[in-house]
């Protein structure tokens, strides 16, 4: 199969079914110079498509907790330490 008959496959998979999977995770740094700080990883995937965006936060926990996404409460926050 060549690339192009495989992009056009995948493009026609069926999405409806497709499980709505939304998260924030928080994951702390464990470099001794970074103590506290960490990335913030908001992702969402479902049948209207996917999306993830990730920062570096120094205060990570705060920050997550203070976007919409949190706000909206139909997101699962995950802290890994």
């Amino acid at each position: 199969m060549s690339r192009e008959e495989l992009k056009k496959l995948f493009l026609t998979f069926p999405t409806i079914d497709r499980p709505v999977v939304k998260t924030i995770t928080v994951e702390m740094d464990k470099h001794e110079g970074r103590i506290g700080q960490g990335t913030v990883e908001i992702t969402s995937d479902g049948p209207d498509g996917y999306s993830q965006f990730k920062t570096h936060q120094e205060h990570p926990y705060t920050y997550a907790t203070s976007r919409q996404e949190f706000a909206s409460g139909d997101y699962e926050l995950i802290i890994i330490e």
